[in-house]
């Protein structure tokens, strides 16, 4: 993030300091929007089991859901690793790793939520209409992700460095 090609080609006049320090910024202003969703996510995952249906669910959905409870788990870790490398390594002008290992955690996080939310789709359709339909969904709801959080920003991100 720190070494994009964006950021060596901005008219900003700041020190590397200052452009660590805003790419740092705009690391934590993204988590805390990832991280809403992730909290509804994980709450309406663990909100299930309770529910007098869970008993209907067959052995794949019940493997569905405790697989999306367990990326659900991850992911909500994964999103603590940047805050926790941050106060072990504050002070220590150690900013240009923590901005680089804090841009790889995001884009995994990312692909941990896209993986939670078409396994989500997956199962209530599964439930709801089918396991064909719920396949078919859930895995149009998977590329449909790949193609937003992906293919999408690669892109963007080629048209930027042609104009």
């Amino acid at each position: 993030m720190a070494d994009d090609a964006h950021d060596r080609t901005d008219d900003r006049r700041e020190t590397p300091t200052e452009r660590l320090d805003r790419n740092w910024n705009d690391l934590l202003q993204e988590m805390r929007v990832m991280q809403t969703g992730v909290q509804i996510i994980a709450g309406f995952l663990l909100t299930l089991p309770f529910q007098q249906a869970f008993g209907d669910l067959d052995d794949v959905q019940r493997t569905i859901y405790l697989v999306l409870v367990s990326v659900a788990g991850v992911t909500t870790a994964l999103m603590l690793v940047p805050i926790a490398l941050h106060r072990r390594l504050f002070g220590d002008h150690v900013k240009g790793s923590l901005v680089r290992t804090a841009h790889r955690l995001v884009i995994v996080v990312l692909g941990a939520i896209g993986v939670q939310i078409s396994g989500i789709v997956l199962l209530i359709f599964d439930v709801v209409v089918g396991r064909a339909v719920g396949l078919t969904v859930g895995g149009l709801t998977l590329l449909l992700v790949v193609v937003l959080l992906a293919v999408l920003p690669a892109v963007v991100e080629r048209e930027a460095l042609h104009e």
